[in-house]
């Protein structure tokens, strides 16, 4: 015997309450009473209600009593009794269905997540119909797709919608999900179906739920496929990209595939390495191109899991910044910029001045136009009468005192006691930044607003700087700050979805976004330089620090390197078909009935619910009319 939907304490405290609430109101009744009486000199007396006093002894007990038995029948009833054999106590399951990516997999004409859904329908057609069972997919992130439920209909329609999703079987999560689900429940079994392929490090310290049923499916398959893919810029070569990948045999047999490089559907590399089993092997090329396009890594041969032989990345076109400089004396400033790849610069005149010229960039060497740039601009020595900043004095024969390195034109710079013959010094206004200063005060200023500007003092090619690194530096950091998105995106890495871990440098951590291909922002978390992230499906994230942008393309799947073997202990097999349990005998109808009847008892006896009878109905008449005779 148990009870459905009360414990035996709650049955109780309700049925203590209820009958103290009973109790007291039979001991409190003061209800009016009707009294015959015989002249009207006492009708006075009559009408005038009577003092009330407290019973000291219950009136009608067997009304208290039928009044009580009912209270008790319906509480009964409603905590749903039943009669339940030994052994036909419902239990309920938790079904961990392997999701990971490797279910994907195909050996002998069908795939593993195939062969685990005939498996897992298998042992759901061996339980007693009263069971009931929760279907878990397993695989970064264990999602539960049903309730617990006996509806077999609805656990067979979740097992055959359930597909390999991109990332890999985290088995300690999902164990742990299933042995908090039947906490405070009837525990059944915890069953897993699946390949169940872990990293090492999560089968150290694996713990297992008490009832663990482990169904495995046949995985012992060969596979290569393509772990990962790195591309990055040469520092010296920007046109040149450095490609790294890295493949991985997952069998037990070596391996030699072709692995094929093509960029805009044109052949651009390719290699044939030996992939030994459970082995990874790392290969470099090198692809020189300025334009966008489409770079796709292919490794040829059949396998059981096509969906890591491919990945598709898109190149970025290496743009330039375009630099306009008005000077009467090109040839100083042509070796500070031939320096590098990143700038094309156009030189003119003065006399040529276009306000409305394309640029990037425009260098005015001790030049004022009559109207001012409508971009960037870099001022090398103004003309005091004309200058973009107020001078407050102009000193000789000083010498550079202090970089303020808190600004990223000055990162890196440490040279001083540079010589300047002639310099102007500034006085800052609201918005101007100080980079440089000599004893007097500032001589390199920058600003922001309305375009980012930067004001020179002195012309840095004709003093003692132009001999030092500290000129190319700063003209390097100056293009930097100009256009900061023509140096970022020059790395690009394809991996799988799930967890991703990127190393930040020193300083790097300030104003970091994470960005979907979308342009919706993703949750991360930086500790200790590192920025984590997790994406649990196949799509391209874009981080963006104050280094520039890294571009990520999670397209792979994600396979783990180990595969996890069960507990001894554990359940290895289908168990044989539940022969149907004894039925469970229910009390709660008969409860009810006879709550019912007392009731009814009750009221016919003592709340006169009787047929009255000819003489009851004589003497009501005779009252009524002595009580108009006596009020004419």
């Amino acid at each position: 015997m148990q009870f459905l939907n009360l414990t035996l304490g709650q049955l109780l405290a309700l049925l203590a309450t209820g009958s103290g609430l009973l109790i007291a109101l039979y001991l409190l009744d003061r209800s009016r009473r009707r009294r015959l009486v015989a002249t009207l000199r006492f009708w006075v007396a009559a009408s005038r209600a009577p003092e009330s006093r407290r019973r000291r002894r219950l009136q009608e007990w067997p009304s208290l009593l039928l009044q009580l038995l009912t209270l008790l029948l319906l509480l009964a009833a409603l905590a749903q009794p039943r009669f339940v054999p030994q052994g036909a106590q419902p239990r309920d399951h938790v079904l961990v269905l392997d999701t990971s990516a490797w279910m994907g997999a195909r050996v002998g004409g069908e795939t593993l997540i195939e062969q685990a859904r005939k498996l897992a329908r298998t042992w759901l057609r061996s339980l007693p119909a009263g069971d009931r069972v929760m279907l878990v997919r397993a695989d970064a992130v264990p999602t539960p797709a049903t309730p617990f439920t006996a509806d077999r209909d609805l656990l067979d329609r979740a097992i055959q919608a359930a597909q390999p999703s991109a990332t890999a079987l985290r088995l300690a999560r999902a164990l742990a999900f299933a042995e908090r689900a039947q906490r405070g429940r009837p525990a059944g079994e915890t069953v897993f179906v699946g390949a169940g392929r872990i990293s090492p490090e999560e089968a150290i310290g694996l713990q297992w739920p008490a009832g663990l049923r482990v169904l495995r499916v046949q995985d012992r398959v060969e596979n290569c496929g393509l772990r990962r893919i790195a591309l990055s810029r040469e520092p010296q070569d920007p046109a040149s990209w450095r490609i790294f990948v890295a493949a991985k045999n997952y069998g037990e047999r070596p391996h030699r595939r072709r692995l094929v490089l093509t960029f805009g559907g044109a052949l651009v590399a390719q290699a044939e390495p030996l992939l030994e089993p459970a082995s990874e092997q790392e290969l470099s090329f090198t692809l020189r191109t300025r334009s966008a396009g489409w770079l796709e890594v292919r490794l040829l041969g059949a396998d059981a899991l096509p969906a890591d032989d491919e990945a598709l990345v898109e190149l970025p076109a290496l743009r330039q910044i375009r630099v306009l400089a008005y000077s009467r004396r090109p040839e100083l400033l042509r070796p500070l910029f031939a320096a590098g790849t990143w700038a094309s610069v156009e030189y003119r005149s003065p006399e040529a001045y276009d306000p409305t010229a394309p640029a990037d960039l425009v260098v005015l060497d001790r030049f004022c136009p009559p109207a001012p740039p409508q971009t960037h601009t870099v001022w090398l020595d103004p003309p005091p009468e004309r200058a973009p900043a107020a001078i407050r004095e102009t000193v000789r024969q000083a010498r550079l005192a202090r970089w303020r390195s808190d600004h990223p034109l000055a990162a890196g710079l440490r040279a001083r006691d540079l010589a300047l013959p002639t310099a102007h010094v500034f006085a800052p206004g609201p918005g101007d930044a100080v980079v440089a200063e000599v004893d007097a005060g500032a001589v390199i200023l920058a600003r922001t607003e309305p375009f980012k500007t930067v004001v020179f003092g002195f012309h840095p090619l004709q003093t003692a700087m132009r001999y030092e690194v500290a000129a190319p530096l700063l003209f390097a950091n100056l293009l930097r700050w100009m256009a900061p998105d023509v140096f970022g995106g020059r790395e690009v890495r394809v991996g799988s979805a799930g967890a991703l871990s990127l190393e930040l440098a020193e300083g790097e951590n300030r104003e970091v976004k994470v960005l979907a291909a979308d342009g919706r922002p993703l949750p991360f978390t930086i500790e200790q330089n590192r920025l984590e992230l997790f994406a649990p499906q196949a799509e391209q994230v874009r981080v963006l620090t104050a280094a520039g942008e890294r571009v990520f393309s999670l397209s792979l799947p994600e396979i783990a390197d180990g595969r996890w073997e069960p507990p001894v202990q554990a359940t290895r097999r289908v168990p044989a078909r539940s022969s149907r349990r004894a039925p469970v005998t229910e009390f709660w109808p008969w409860l009810a009935l006879a709550a019912g009847l007392c009731l009814w008892t009750e009221a016919c006896l003592f709340a006169r619910l009787r047929p009255a009878s000819p003489a009851d109905r004589s003497a009501a008449a005779l009252r009524r009319r002595r009580t108009r005779d006596a009020n004419p």
